[in-house]
């Protein structure tokens, strides 16, 4: 299917061909009819992405301190790295969409071939939350539907406002939003004063009962409402515009009666006048979008609905109440449409829009029909094919699973300069996976996992999904006979981890079985992808005990007798609680998500089995309960060694992320964000220091590769896997539930 996408780096706008999203339960699949363009959220998206450097840092200045925050602590090789990778991305643009439905994804209320407004992307074909969609009324045109959640906006901000019959509101900006929000005023027996620059904006203002206010005249807004309120000032302000001047807040404050009311509902700056604010006693809202609901993930994600007695307007309501407005005729949004494109020539359309070249407000996009019968197409094959061919003796042909950030940036790279056959890449959208399949030479893309899996041309499998989703794709892949490289955490419940042995163990009997009976047919298809009776692998993305530092600490370590103390500190640095890591059903919590890194790392360097473990994390009932990101956990080893681990996301940007340090036999290893390692007592071989960060992704996915290719073990021996893994799983349920937990008996 065809989306608009805008690539970070450059701002481009194009129209990409990219796997049609599957079915998902709580979620509507629709084949879109009509679109909006946003003109205000994504100008300034366009805008953004064709501006300078210098002016994309004046436009952000905190992600700027952000990234000399981490040229202090990682480096300037690696914050380059990062920076690159974060704009070397392509975004989905749109969330005006008007279809049919596809597929129901098991929703009760929607039936297949109903009309749907939701706020989708430009795509032929958008997967979206049932709880951001609402039915079409038959005497609403797609036309007019596809204006639905941009009028949700303006909505909400209304509904803040709280306006009755025969107060006075003023519009400051008429743009869409601002251009619908008059008409609701109105509708609610308003009197609005409209207040924009453009004098073809304040004509269709005056069309829709607005008085206006001629800036381009002269006219005095100050002025123009203490006359239109006689002398008694405005009951409320919705400011629509999109601006980084603090001029519109400062005017709204002013041009309100004591006790006024000023809602935000676009962009404007927000150095208010203290005075203003104070002597009137005035109120100051921010709109969020749509509603109540937004940015929620158990309502949007997971379908949860609010209590209707309790949250009346929600952002699916809203929704229902734009087009009952819309089938009323009290909302009349044909005149607010200058431009129709079809989706073909979409990108001409983002050309009016950040050119400013002719006058523009509703820009609409309109989609061909698709065949009722027509199945999904949810694998394509990429215009550039892999033209790598196996080299001699090089088993690996790559399936990967999941394209994120860290993917994107680290790993797929390390698997494309080991792995000579790139052939199928798969994301949940489709868009991202696009983009780094054709970026990387992979053939094909796909938003089917299960056919990554099963394709007889794969037989190494990468999955670098959320958490949730690791062990049930790592076990479908061993029974496929896959070898498996999953990034951490190999699995979030003590279920999932048996469920995955089973799978393992399994597989490797039949294999082994299989290896006796043909081996000699075996030796002889050893340069082959299909390898049949190779024994799968399984391997963790434990990549901290593949970096150099700590290969050297190994290796200085093992000259020493006696137990070892270990002490790891982890800055990990504040994650808002609605974060998918926070979720103990999708990340599983940061200390399983992340902090198994380095109870693996401990493992490593004490080379010896965990025996037992103890876990303290701030809080207390009393206070709301434990904190999972605050943690520190003090493990015991079979050589009586020791190692505590200060998980902590209290401390600040400037300290490093990651302290190792290791006491033993009367001398001292520290390394310090993986880039320098000091030793005391060691002489030169303690001291290493590189110029750019290494945490050993690129060595780990190495030793993996050549285990395939060598028909070896895997780096990690299964066992070890299962021993953090578990340890891992334990510690993070002790966190959340107890705080403090004693070794286990």
């Amino acid at each position: 299917m065809r989306q608009v996408l805008q690539e970070l780096g450059t701002g481009r706008t194009l129209l990409a061909e990219v796997p049609e999203p599957g079915s998902a339960r709580g979620s509507l699949r629709v084949c879109t009819r009509r679109s909006l363009i946003s003109a205000g959220t994504e100008r300034m998206l366009v805008e953004f992405g064709r501006a300078g450097w210098i002016e994309r840092a004046r436009q952000q200045p905190e992600r700027v301190r952000q990234v000399l925050g981490k040229i202090r602590t990682d480096g300037l090789i690696a914050t380059v790295e990062a920076v690159r990778s974060k704009l070397d991305q392509t975004i989905a643009l749109g969330y005006c969409n008007v279809g049919t439905v596809d597929d129901t994804g098991a929703v009760d209320g929607f039936s297949v071939g109903d009309r749907v407004v939701s706020n989708g992307p430009h795509a032929e074909v958008v997967s979206v939350p049932s709880n951001l969609c609402a039915r079409v009324p038959d005497g609403v045109s797609d036309e007019a539907a596809s204006f639905t959640v941009v009028a949700a906006i303006g909505l909400q901000g209304v509904r803040l406002a709280a306006p009755a019959l025969g107060e006075t509101f003023v519009v400051t900006g008429l743009g869409l939003i601002g251009l619908i929000t008059v008409q609701l005023l109105r509708a609610n027996g308003c009197r609005v004063l409209g207040i924009d620059p453009d004098p073809r904006k304040t004509e269709l203002a005056r069309r829709f009962g607005a008085t206006t206010v001629e800036i381009g005249q002269g006219e005095d807004p100050l002025l123009a409402a203490e006359s239109f309120t006689r002398g008694r000032g405005m009951d409320g302000v919705l400011i629509t515009a999109s601006t980084q001047s603090d001029e519109p807040v400062s005017q709204a404050a002013r041009m309100c009666r004591k006790r006024g009311r000023i809602i935000l509902v676009g962009v404007a700056g927000l150095q208010l006048n203290r005075a203003d604010f104070y002597e009137k006693e005035l109120s100051f809202q921010v709109s969020c979008s749509y509603g109540p609901g937004r940015y929620d993930p158990a309502y949007e994600r997971d379908g949860h609905d609010y209590p209707f007695g309790l949250v009346r307007w929600t952002e699916q309501r809203n929704f229902e109440a734009v087009l009952d407005l819309l089938a009323a005729g009290t909302l009349d949004v044909q005149p607010l449409v200058t431009h129709r494109f079809a989706l073909a020539d979409a990108p001409r359309a983002y050309d009016i829009l950040a050119g400013n070249t002719e006058p523009y407000l509703g820009i609409v996009l309109e989609y061909g029909q698709r065949a009722s019968a027509a199945p999904p197409q949810r694998t394509i094959q990429l215009a550039q094919l892999a033209t790598r061919e196996p080299q001699p003796g090089a088993a690996p042909a790559l399936g990967v699973i999941g394209a994120g950030n860290y993917a994107a940036r680290v790993l797929i790279p390390a698997f494309v300069r080991g792995a000579p056959r790139l052939i199928a890449i798969a994301s949940n959208g489709g868009v991202t996976a696009a983009h780094l399949g054709r970026k990387f030479g992979f053939a094909e893309v796909s938003t089917d996992a299960a056919a990554v899996i099963s394709d007889p041309r794969v037989n190494v499998v990468v999955i670098a999904t959320r958490h949730d989703t690791h062990a049930a794709l790592a076990a479908q892949a061993l029974r496929a006979g896959k070898h498996v490289f999953v990034e951490k955490p190999l699995a979030l419940t003590l279920d999932e981890l048996e469920a995955l042995e089973v799978a393992y163990a399994v597989h490797n009997v039949q294999t082994a079985h299989a290896d006796r009976a043909d081996q000699a047919s075996q030796a002889s298809q050893a340069g082959d992808v299909g390898q049949a009776g190779r024994r799968p692998l399984l391997m963790v993305g434990f990549n901290r005990r593949f970096a150099p530092h700590v290969r050297r600490m190994k290796s200085l370590l093992q000259t020493l007798p006696g137990p070892k103390s270990l002490l790891v500190t982890v800055n990990a640095g504040a994650i808002p609680g609605s974060h998918w890591t926070q979720s103990v059903s999708e990340g599983g919590g940061r200390l399983v998500g992340e902090g198994c890194h380095f109870i693996d790392l401990m493992r490593f360097l004490t080379g010896a089995p965990i025996t037992g473990w103890q876990v303290a994390a701030l809080g207390s009932p009393a206070t709301g309960g434990f904190e999972n990101d605050k943690v520190t956990v003090t493990l015991s080893f079979a050589d009586g060694s020791v190692g505590t681990l200060h998980y902590l996301a209290s401390g600040h940007a400037s300290f490093p992320k990651e302290r190792v340090e290791v006491f033993c036999g009367g001398r001292i290893l520290q390394l310090d964000n993986f880039r320098r390692l000091r030793g005391f007592g060691f002489g030169a071989r303690g001291s290493l220091r590189l110029w750019r960060q290494d945490k050993g992704q690129e060595a780990c996915v190495s030793a993996f590769l050549e285990a395939v290719r060598a028909g070896t073990p895997s780096p990690i021996p299964f066992a070890e896997l299962l021993e953090v893994s578990r340890f891992s799983i334990a510690v993070g349920e002790a966190a959340r539930q107890q705080g403090f937990a004693p070794c286990p008996p």
